[in-house]
């Protein structure tokens, strides 16, 4: 067998995505790798695909037992012989595996790096033909990373008592230049394929907020999002219990997990989560790195992270089967002190010098900062985070929340001069704080006590009010006019570009919310961003939930999580193919043949009965090629001969011809608008579009009855003209569906005239 045999045997696919090929023909031609893909890039593939090439064991080094845990039983549903190593185990089943694993059953073993020093281990290893040591998670193995754990280290000892070294490749989905080369300098990488893909999550949307109530904005979005399942992050274990608490009250389906809880509870709860049983996870940042659960819809931050790095880390559960997915983090001002003293609290390593301590915290002290201005930027939120990874952003991405904001710019080059005519009288002695103080001439006892009433620059900007001061003191940190010291004190000094702004070459323009911030919604607007399952007509998404209440019956059968049997985006695909024999469900994309013989008859025969074993189309025209090539990461094919169409619209001319009835659907809806649009210029919307929109605006939402989702109009969408009606599908089903009034046909009309 060759690795595309093997890519479409046992997972189903027919093609490699980007860099994955790169990295397997890397592995198998006896090289080293370091791959850098972001979080549901298939960086597992690339290690598992010659795993089953290569002629001996391959070892995963791993650093949670949910993690080993979750791609072990996924390789083994999908007929690949794997098992794992760690302190779950019984002395008595380590041996056993260990074993086996001597015998040839596995080709695959996964383990925790504390497991590779014990003596049972090592003469395992000595003994056996070991062909390749995978690193998981590498930016472990960094005192520079976000997420150093000493425990790595123990790798580089492993490796040097081994007789013969193995190859060695290693992965990891956030790390900047400097971690980097610390992974193949710490590591000993020889002559690496280092692969980096990108950082970009293009189906990811980003926002950040402020709030007035956080409680209330995530209590009211995930009333809004009744069907999906998503993760709330908070910086402290009391925040996760309050929240927690508050969604009881509210009979809202969820579970929590911290530090705090004992081992069997956070078992349970991620369990319940994992298993689709509550949808909504309330945690610290103790959860999440062995979670693979790939139909995340949504993670908010109740609270700012320490660093970008675990932010893109924790964010990034979201979307993994490369759906549209929303990345929303609530910030307030008191985020940073509460980091701040966490980062001071936090317990180091006694292995380390006080020099090398005293690094680290100034690295830490960095990063938080970084973040900060993560949360306080006017610019692309997405260009942001790629350029702190070092990547090319190509501007504007235009799917983040400050790129769908309204921005007015204000010039303020005249008052940036007088708050460095003021951090200059400082001499580098105070911070943020105490210049803002003095510019606004604040009567505060210790301004008094540090003598910055007699600075010239005492007052010189009271008309701005110390908060705005602030701000125009951050634009400048952020554009290098200023910088603060390494340390918690955070000094404010001049830099080499500060006399640029005297000097007449330098500008500064801060950018504000069109408004104010007091204009802003309480609730973000959802992402543009398409999901696979949104090419579907009525039919088809009828179908898609017929599949899915399936798939849960089938994973409660066997007790493991539904993903892990077909993702969302295979049973997308099986809508849209339609397969009715064997043949043509393994041409479904995550369809291998092992699966197929676990679970793909009782598929199709769903598939046959729905569609009486006749061809139909369930998806809308326009989108045939996207549903050819779901799941495989393949793009459609752009010709170039033909010349992009404008997103849908209709004019006011236009608006006035529409054919008004008693009641439409929202799929009968869009056939009517699209035949009044401009077809040569203007692209097709769709049903989808427009229930999309009703859901945005609160007219209409999806809920969960008994384990289905089920549609339901608010009271918001009564006054609309938005009601329930009885249908009955051709299999004489009956169910409900949304109707759209006369009043209701004029408002949607209204939301595409341009």
């Amino acid at each position: 067998m060759n690795k595309f045999d093997i890519l479409k045997k046992y997972f189903g696919y027919s093609q490699f995505r980007e860099g994955q090929e790169t990295l397997i023909d890397a592995v198998l031609s006896g090289r080293d790798a370091l791959g850098i893909m972001p979080t549901g890039a298939g960086k597992s593939l690339c290690y598992q695909v010659p795993a089953l090439l290569l002629p001996g064991i391959t070892i995963v080094i791993s650093p949670l037992i949910s993690l080993m845990k979750d791609q072990v039983q996924t390789l083994n549903q999908a007929g690949i012989h794997a098992a794992y190593i760690n302190s779950s185990l019984t002395e008595n089943q380590i041996a056993k595996a260990l074993q086996l694993a001597a015998k040839g059953t596995y080709k695959i073993i996964y383990a925790a790096p504390e497991r590779l020093e014990t003596y049972v281990f090592l003469e395992f290893a000595k003994q056996a033909e070991i062909s390749m040591l995978t690193v998981d998670e590498a930016h472990c193995i960094s005192q520079w990373g976000q997420d150093f754990r000493p425990s790595y280290l123990k790798i580089v000892r492993f490796l040097q008592q081994l007789e013969r070294r193995p190859i060695v490749s290693a992965f990891t989905a956030t790390a900047t230049e400097h971690v980097r080369e610390d992974i193949v300098c710490v590591l000993g990488l020889r002559q690496p394929e280092l692969l980096i893909t990108g950082f970009d999550r293009g189906n990811l949307y980003f926002a950040v907020e402020t709030p007035k109530q956080k409680d209330r904005f995530v209590l009211d979005y995930i009333k809004a999002h009744p069907a999906e399942s998503g993760i709330i992050y908070c910086s402290t274990r009391k925040n996760v219990d309050a929240l927690f608490e508050k969604m009881q009250d509210l009979a809202i389906p969820s579970a929590k997990y911290h530090a705090g809880m004992g081992q069997e509870e956070r078992r349970q709860s991620q369990e319940d989560f994992v298993y689709d049983r509550c949808p909504v996870m309330t945690a610290t940042n103790a959860f999440g790195m062995g979670i693979d659960k790939s139909n995340v819809r949504y993670v908010i931050h109740y609270n700012m992270p320490q660093s970008l790095e675990n932010y893109y880390q924790e964010a990034g559960r979201a979307g993994r089967d490369g759906e549209t997915a929303e990345c929303i983090l609530l910030y307030s001002p008191q985020d940073v002190m509460i980091n701040q003293f966490l980062l001071e609290s936090k317990e180091q390593n006694p292995e380390f010098t006080e020099e090398e301590l005293a690094a680290i915290r100034e690295k830490d002290t960095e990063r938080l900062r970084i973040m900060n201005y993560y949360c306080l930027s006017a610019n692309c939120l997405r260009a942001y985070i790629l350029n702190y990874f070092g990547e090319q952003s190509r501007g504007d991405c235009q799917n983040c929340g400050n790129c769908r904001k309204e921005f007015e710019e204000t010039d303020v080059t005249a008052q940036a001069e007088k708050i460095i005519s003021c951090v200059r009288e400082m001499r580098g002695r105070y911070g943020i704080n105490v210049a803002a103080g003095t510019l606004a001439g604040a009567d505060r006892a210790k301004l008094r006590e540090y003598g910055m009433t007699s600075y010239s620059s005492y007052g010189s900007l009271a008309e701005l009010g110390e908060q705005r001061i602030k701000q125009i003191i951050n634009q400048m940190l952020m554009e290098g006019y200023l910088t603060v010291t390494p340390d918690k004190y955070a000094l404010l000094r001049l830099t080499g570009k500060s006399d640029e702004i005297a000097q007449g070459m330098g500008k500064v323009v801060v950018r504000e919310v069109k408004g104010g911030l007091s204009s802003l919604p309480e609730k973000p607007a959802s992402s543009v961003s398409r999901r696979k399952s949104d090419i579907l007509n009525s039919r088809g998404l009828e179908l898609f939930e017929r599949l899915r209440s399936l798939r849960s019956e089938i994973a409660r059968r066997e007790g493991m999580p539904p993903y892990i049997i077909f993702s969302d985006k295979t049973l997308v695909d099986m809508c849209v193919r339609l397969p009715l024999a064997r043949e043509e469900m393994l041409e479904v994309n995550g369809v291998g043949e092992h699966k197929f013989k676990k679970y793909g008859e009782p598929f199709l025969e769903e598939i046959r009965a729905y569609t009486g074993e006749e061809r139909e189309k369930l998806y809308f025209g326009e989108m045939e090629e996207a549903g050819r090539t779901a799941g495989t990461g393949k793009q459609p094919a752009n010709t170039g001969r033909k010349k992009k169409k404008a997103e849908f619209f209709i004019s006011q001319t236009q608006a006035k011809q529409f054919p008004y009835a008693d009641k439409y659907l929202a799929p009968e809806l869009a056939v009517k608008l699209n035949e009044l649009r401009d077809a040569d210029t203007v692209k097709k919307t769709s049903g989808a579009e427009i229930i999309r929109r009703s859901q945005e605006r609160g007219l209409s939402e999806e809920k969960l009855v008994d384990g289905l989702r089920c549609k339901a109009v608010t009271e918001k969408g009564k006054e609309a003209g938005l009601f329930l009606g009885t249908r009955i599908s051709q299999k004489g089903m009956e169910y409900q569906d949304i109707y759209y009034d006369r009043k209701a046909q004029g408002m949607v009309v209204e939301w595409f005239i341009q």
